[in-house]
């Protein structure tokens, strides 16, 4: 259709080209009304791209939290380590160097007046919160709150019909909360 509300191959798209597979089935195509990834009536391409754009960035967010994290319990473990190497620089008769160690490094903030809790905290209600706010309102006001409506779409476009591990849903899948 030309109309931009099934998903067709366009240029630039991952559904460019889908080929023998065929393009993804547009709303009223069968699947159950309650599908919990159809595409809400009258929901434009572009309007299910953007929702789609806003919810990667948000999985780039959730992979850059992990990251924040991982720093987190790395600079941890960092910081008993060092208490570590105090204690042995101490036994080792090097009382100087433990006290310097202990008193510069041991403990230290990692940035000014902040341990990396403090960080991870300070990110999480700010950017992070932020983040999942404004995700979470595009997909409301857009797609009636249904997540990864593009990507659903995407399956549709790239699995083989009829072949094993390639069916369009689970079979002891929920329904979608109504």
């Amino acid at each position: 259709m030309s109309d931009g509300t099934t998903p067709v191959g366009r240029s630039g798209s991952p559904r460019e080209g889908a080929g023998e597979q065929g393009a993804a089935p547009a709303p009223g195509d069968g699947r159950p009304a309650d599908d919990r990834w159809a595409r809400p009536p009258g929901v434009k391409d572009d309007t299910v791209e953007a929702a789609g754009k806003a919810s990667e960035a948000l999985e780039w967010v959730e992979r850059a939290r992990g990251h924040l994290y991982e720093f987190h319990q790395m600079m941890g473990r960092a910081d008993f380590v060092f208490g570590d190497a105090a204690d042995a620089l101490r036994n080792a008769g090097h009382d100087d160097l433990a006290d310097m160690l202990e008193a510069e490094v041991v403990g230290r903030n990692v940035l000014a007046g902040r341990w990396t809790f403090q960080v991870m905290e300070e990110f999480d209600d700010g950017y992070y919160q932020a983040v999942r706010d404004a995700e979470r309102r595009i997909r409301d006001e857009l797609m009636d709150g249904k997540r990864h409506v593009f990507e659903a779409e995407l399956k549709e476009e790239r699995r083989t019909r009829g072949r094993p591990h390639h069916e369009s849903r689970p079979t002891d899948e929920p329904q979608a909360p109504g």
